[in-house]
């Protein structure tokens, strides 16, 4: 017997109803981005922190991509969605490297994705009540 189950979720439904964690995140992202002095940050700690912000990127571009695909979305905010979520595809498949460089990549990325999810939040609710 198998000690886990496997979830049939092709849609990715399961995942859209748990809330993101942003703030823990962009927290770390705003200290992340305020580092100046490079030789400070170990190697292992930028893969470990670089590993997070994939993981919670990917999350959140997720979310963009839901939004986006709603058809009250005006056709201007979502193909600005579009091009921040091929840019994000692009960055967080990238491999990751102990360098403070990819740490503070990831980061930009976060911050750009909360902007479009937030941008998308906002845009949603004019469209539908016209």
């Amino acid at each position: 017997m198998s000690g886990y189950t496997v979830l049939y979720d092709p849609d990715g439904l399961l995942g859209a109803e748990l809330p993101l964690d942003r703030e823990p995140h962009m927290a770390l992202v705003k200290e992340v981005l305020g580092w100046e002095d490079m030789a400070d940050v170990a190697s292992d700690d930028c893969l470990q922190i670089a590993l997070q912000l994939t993981g919670h990127g990917r999350a959140v571009a997720a979310d963009v991509r839901r939004l986006s695909a709603d058809p009250a979305v005006p056709d201007e905010v979502r193909e600005l969605a579009e091009v921040v979520l091929r840019e994000a595809d692009r960055r967080l498949s990238s491999p990751r490297v102990g360098t403070v460089h990819c740490v503070q990549q990831r980061a930009r990325m976060i911050r750009a994705l909360y902007e479009r999810l937030d941008r998308l939040n906002t845009a949603r609710p004019a469209a539908t009540s016209t």
